[in-house]
């Protein structure tokens, strides 16, 4: 490869990771403006979070179609082909952790044109969300540092994130059983908690890519402890 053709192509690789950097701060704060909308009911604030989806998935479609074009035209190998395969998995991530801020957005709305003036086990659902925020941010600081070591960390996190989504299902199941007008609303509420525990599940992803594109090595679906061995 000549020196020019390989210059571009550095250029090429930077601006594959620094739009999918500028969709991480747009989707992380997607997720911000679902979570206080679903605190406050702010309609506008609602309709915002559901109308950036669109911009999300512009930009989704954009970096696949980089990524495409680059593997075409350049026939990266070892670790430029990792980053490539990289970007490219964690801006489906992304995108799906924007799904689930407009999931979360469009619930909220629901709930309050159906007369409600608070959502019930808020104050969960908040702590939940700010475990998974972290976690967000820490596999983008990974990513952007070129960390692995941020794996772990989130990967710890995402067990604590887990615990709390199914400490929420249990105590509205038992809202339903005692009360069965509740059914309804808490069956909302769980839907919640959960695209909150998904997105948690997206950030994970997007940091064992960390470790695939430094390492080479591939942590998905492995055990919290080898994922502490294969982030250090």
């Amino acid at each position: 490869m000549s020196e020019h053709i390989s210059k571009q192509f550095d250029v090429e690789l930077e601006a594959a990771r620094g739009k999918i950097l500028a969709m991480a701060g747009l989707v992380e704060e997607q997720f911000r403006d679902a979570m206080k909308a679903l605190e406050t009911g702010d309609l506008d604030l609602i309709t915002k979070v559901i109308e950036t989806e669109n911009r999300v998935n512009a930009m989704h479609v954009e970096i696949d179609d980089d990524c495409m074009h680059i593997i075409a035209r350049r026939q990266p190998a070892a670790s430029d082909l990792r980053m490539v395969l990289t970007v490219n998995k964690a801006v489906n991530d992304l995108e799906r952790i924007g799904d689930k801020a407009a999931k979360i957005a469009n619930r909220a709305r629901g709930i309050y044109e159906g007369g409600r003036v608070a959502v019930p086990r808020m104050s969960d659902l908040s702590y939940q969300s700010g475990i998974a925020l972290t976690m967000l941010r820490s596999a983008l600081d990974g990513f952007a540092r070129l960390d692995p070591s941020v794996a772990s960390q989130v990967a710890r996190e995402d067990v604590k994130l887990d615990e709390e989504f199914k400490a929420i299902q249990r105590q509205l199941i038992t809202y339903m059983m005692e009360d069965p007008r509740t059914i309804s609303l808490a069956l909302e509420i769980i839907e919640i908690a959960k695209a909150i525990e998904r997105v948690g599940d997206h950030a994970k992803n997007v940091a064992e890519y960390v470790v695939y594109l430094v390492k080479g090595i591939d942590v998905r679906h492995s055990p919290l402890e080898e994922i502490e061995k294969q982030s250090q």
